[in-house]
């Protein structure tokens, strides 16, 4: 199963673009639209793939495709301002758990819709899905911060969006060469990117009135620039490599990279924990030992699940 193995170094990579993306929220970009803004805009380097299989097809896919980029970066300014607003551990358990089953939904749905015939899940399968999905969960949980309606909504919002962007993605690829889907799918990240131009939070990152070192721009400081790029480069690798899994997937296997996120948070764990102890202000880590074995648990459930999956 290459999808699986791709999907997992995908998260690898992702949980170090997360730690820097802390960083820069919790200092640098405190702004969510500002920061998923300049991430957007990146999005449109993927031109550089064309002449490795780009095509144009049927007008229907490219707005499938254009709408699965869109739909991404939508779904990233809720995540970014979820997590300004909120603790983390208040909303990623929510989304890590509303995600796949919204995914899972919505395959089904195009399935019927399409007259498609997606195979449905065995029992082992099963299995493997709610380990999966009870790690992911419990990795991030903590008793005492509890969910409010408004962060609720706010994760059951933000996994449906990512749920949509995954099924378009799919439904893309079912019709295109990778590398073409890549490409449209990117161009319709970048073409929603430039629309946060007129959110009045981008304007003052971008044209700040105050001419200080911490109003400067991003792009102003050389130093952040080259952290910044080096994270995001880091991120367009996992995001290619999530890219490859979702191709070699089969459809109705799609939601099961929704409930490997598992497996970030593990890898998340592992870097928060040594990089807290040089940086605690901003990864802070509360090791108890309620915190620990309760981690450990979620780990074995994750690993539980991967060997379920592993094995079929």
């Amino acid at each position: 199963m290459l999808w699986l193995t791709l999907t997992i170094v995908s998260y690898c990579c992702s949980a170090v673009t997360s730690v820097v993306d802390k960083i820069f929220l919790s200092g640098p970009i405190p702004k969510p639209k500002a920061y998923a803004f300049y991430i957007g805009v990146l999005g449109i380097l993927a031109l550089v793939l064309i002449p490795f299989g780009f095509q144009v097809p049927p007008l229907q896919i490219i707005l499938i495709a254009l709408f699965a980029g869109g739909i991404w970066m939508v779904g990233i300014i809720y995540l970014f301002k979820g997590l300004r607003q909120f603790e983390a551990s208040r909303i990623i358990p929510a989304i890590g758990g509303f995600l796949p089953l919204f995914t899972l939904g919505l395959v089904y749905l195009f399935s019927w819709r399409t007259n498609l015939s997606t195979p449905l899940l065995t029992s082992w399968h099963l299995l493997s899905f709610v380990l999966l999905i009870l790690g992911s969960v419990l990795i991030n949980f903590q008793k005492d911060k509890r969910l409010t309606a408004k962060s609720l909504i706010l994760s059951v919002w933000t996994a449906f969006l990512l749920a949509l962007n995954f099924v378009a993605t799919k439904i893309v690829f079912l019709n295109q060469p990778f590398v073409s889907g890549i490409v449209w799918t990117r161009i319709g990240t970048f073409l929603v990117a430039l629309t946060l131009i007129f959110s009045k939070e981008v304007r003052e990152e971008i044209f700040p009135k105050k001419r200080k070192e911490a109003s400067k721009p991003l792009f102003r400081k050389p130093r952040l620039t080259l952290i910044f790029l080096a994270n995001q480069a880091v991120g367009a690798i996992s995001g290619v490599l999530q890219g490859l899994a979702i191709y070699f997937v089969p459809l109705g296997m799609l939601a099961f990279i929704n409930a490997l996120e598992g497996t970030k948070y593990v890898f998340l764990l592992i870097l928060t924990t040594f990089l807290s102890l040089k940086l605690p202000k901003i990864l802070s880590e509360t090791l108890s030992r309620k915190v620990i074995l309760q981690k450990i648990i979620a780990t074995l459930l994750i690993v539980c699940g991967l060997t379920v999956l592993y094995s079929l």
